[in-house]
């Protein structure tokens, strides 16, 4: 896996890192939000609210994904 993502979609709080792993991709879904201390940190856990955010990073990041393998 490579140091630095090969994309990043974001709506809103919701972001889907893809990593390119040798041709093969996978895909993290993270939500931002900040702490006590007013620092941005990330989670893998969702609130209710950012379910539909969810859904579309994840669906854009397929189309995304299916774009680069199809330009091969």
């Amino acid at each position: 896996m490579s140091n630095l993502p090969a994309h990043k979609i974001r709506i809103g709080l919701v972001t889907a890192t893809i990593w390119n792993n040798d041709g093969f991709y996978s895909v993290d879904l993270s939500r931002s939000y900040k702490n006590g201390d007013n620092e941005w940190k990330n989670t893998s856990g969702f609130f209710q609210a950012d379910l539909l955010n969810a859904a579309k990073c994840a669906e854009r990041a397929e189309i995304w994904i299916s774009r680069q393998l199809s330009n091969r």
